[in-house]
């Protein structure tokens, strides 16, 4: 547990905002709305206010539901600085989903946009006492005196408490030890199962930590923010992070496509970018991909010295594609695709890898991009923070990895036999996740747990490195590799359907290039890992916040 001061989660904002109090903290992108650090902490003094007029108590549930702007940011740090506990809902939750959560955590008050709204009654919701608009501070429902929860009163009463002005000195927050509940995050997981994890103060304290020591955060930092913040990779790094050491980020509320964050990168210029690998993976498909398979340029990378010029133009080409001004590229929320990881460390673009999970709020391993590549690795424990050790692993070293540390998690909400379930009797955490360590520490995953797959004579089969390399043939968007009950492999592939029409491909033609890819794929697989059948799915598979694809949708379709 973190005792020092400095770590305290509570007093890195209450310092971070006296210390920035003119800097630029927030932009919502798209709009003129920018945020000083200064105009933020008064937002957040008026929510105070707002939670004492509602009776809001210590350890009180705040839950939080809407896409990325600042008046989310400000309630989930009013929240945690006031001594209650925020529970942040993905604006992707279906709306019956997002009523279980809210009356799972007991949440008091709801802060919610207008269109996630939409799909809520009243009725379904009966313990929440007041639910604000996030789009603008509006009133939707009140169980209390209305004339008491408004804007305008809150405002008020704001002026009556700070009559000469709230200033860098007013900022004083709630004496909260780490040990605290600061966060119940609900799981968006592929298994299709939602559970609340409970989160102390000290987890989210240890990501904050090096994020800050690491040097991914700094006063000045410049973030492009497209990861939901509900999701703990995005809200650890792109918010927590970067508020504490007093950088600037800017929220996209859009759907992230490839078209509007390459124009904000251009525009921003951001010192550190982070994404998950599926926005990567598109840019260099429609990028890359294109260049490096014309004659001249693949002809040039295969003699050596001359590839050594062609992949400087195209790493300088990416690398100002993303503002041209960052340090590195943190992939972390799913495995990046091994054929572009190879590529993207060949041409030296500066890129790394982490790994966490939400229990773990959520980085386990990492390693800073000065300490070089180590292919398909996802990165070494983060030193002093977290543990990782590889449980009753085969003879090729694979089995469960397992955490424990600073960042783990208490345990799941309401759900003791879950909460039991996911620790092992010495008290590491299991993450569901096979994989192995090598000689020096570092992790690499191959799968998940539930996922993996037996051969015929009891051989493990790792179906996300088979759709690894599905994905790279051509036409290909996405895929899923399932089993049957004859044990059969069967792939699941969605077309890359604009590359399909811009090539004038037939219905014919097109299956003839999903056999020629099957074919190509097994001559590259083991025996027992043979895809037997492909089938073409129509459109893209559902996905997680942080895109990994919902496979528990699609088990029964073979």
């Amino acid at each position: 547990m973190m005792t020092e001061e400095k770590y305290n989660f509570v007093k890195m904002y209450e310092r971070s905002f006296r210390e920035n109090w003119d800097l630029p903290a927030v932009t919502d992108y798209g709009t003129d709305v920018t945020l000083t650090y200064g105009q933020l902490a008064i937002n957040i003094e008026k929510l105070h206010i707002l939670f004492k007029e509602c009776k809001l108590k210590k350890n009180d549930k705040v839950a939080v539901m809407g896409k990325n702007n600042s008046n989310w940011v400000a309630v989930y740090l009013a929240t945690v600085t006031y001594g209650a506990i925020i529970v942040p809902i993905l604006q992707d939750f279906r709306a019956n989903d997002a009523i279980h959560i809210i009356n799972h955590s007991g949440a008091k008050l709801l802060f919610i946009s207008d269109i996630n709204w939409e799909g809520i009654d009243l009725d379904q919701i009966p313990k929440v006492l007041a639910t604000v608009s996030l789009n603008d501070w509006h009133p939707i429902t009140l169980a209390l005196d209305p004339k008491k929860i408004n804007y305008e009163a809150i405002a008020n009463k704001f002026k009556e408490k700070y009559p000469d002005g709230f200033w860098a000195k007013d900022v004083h927050y709630e004496e909260r030890s780490n040990e605290e509940i600061g966060s119940i995050n609900y799981t968006s997981g592929t298994t299709g199962f939602s559970k609340g994890v409970i989160m102390p103060l000290n987890g989210l304290a240890g990501n904050v930590r090096y994020g800050l020591e690491s040097g991914i955060a700094h006063k000045g930092a410049r973030f492009v923010t497209f990861l939901p913040l509900a999701h703990a990779y995005g809200c650890a790094f792109d918010f927590l992070s970067c508020f504490a050491a007093g950088g600037h980020t800017w929220l996209i509320g859009r759907t992230p496509s490839p078209k509007i964050l390459l124009k904000a990168f251009s525009e921003i210029k951001p010192t550190v970018i982070l994404s998950v690998p599926l926005i990567l993976e598109k840019i260099y498909k429609k990028m890359i991909v294109p260049q490096i398979q014309k004659p001249p340029v693949s002809w040039v990378l295969k003699v050596p010295f001359l590839d050594e010029v062609v992949c400087s133009k195209i790493r300088e080409q990416l690398v100002q594609a993303f503002g041209g001004e960052f340090s590195q590229m943190i992939i972390g929320g799913a495995p990046l695709n091994p054929e572009v990881e190879a590529f993207l460390y060949r041409i030296k673009f500066p890129v790394s890898v982490g790994y966490g999970m939400t229990e773990c709020a959520p980085l386990i391993c990492y390693t800073p991009i000065s300490e070089g590549p180590r292919m398909y690795s996802c990165g070494r424990p983060l030193p002093g923070i977290m543990e990782v050790k590889i449980l009753d692993p085969n003879e090729e070293g694979i089995g469960e990895v397992v955490v424990r540390g600073e960042n783990t998690m208490t345990g799941y909400y309401k759900n003791p036999e879950a909460t039991k379930a996911s620790f092992t009797e010495d008290g590491w955490l299991r993450t569901g996740d096979l994989g192995m360590l090598d000689a020096d520490g570092f992790l690499y995953i191959k799968g998940r747990c539930k996922t993996m797959l037996l051969g015929p004579s009891g051989q493990n089969i790792y179906p996300e490195e088979i759709e690894a390399k599905i994905n790279n043939m051509p036409y290909v968007l996405e895929s899923l590799v399932l089993q049957q009950e004859d044990n059969r492999l069967v792939a699941l592939i969605c077309p890359d359907y604009n590359e399909v029409d811009a090539d004038g491909l037939t219905s014919a033609q097109l299956e003839e290039q999903m056999e020629d890819a099957r074919k190509q794929v097994n001559s590259e697989l083991a025996a027992y890992e043979q895809i037997s059948i492909v089938k073409l799915y129509p459109h893209e598979f559902e996905k997680t916040p942080k895109k990994s694809i919902k496979r528990f949708l699609y088990t029964n379709m073979v």
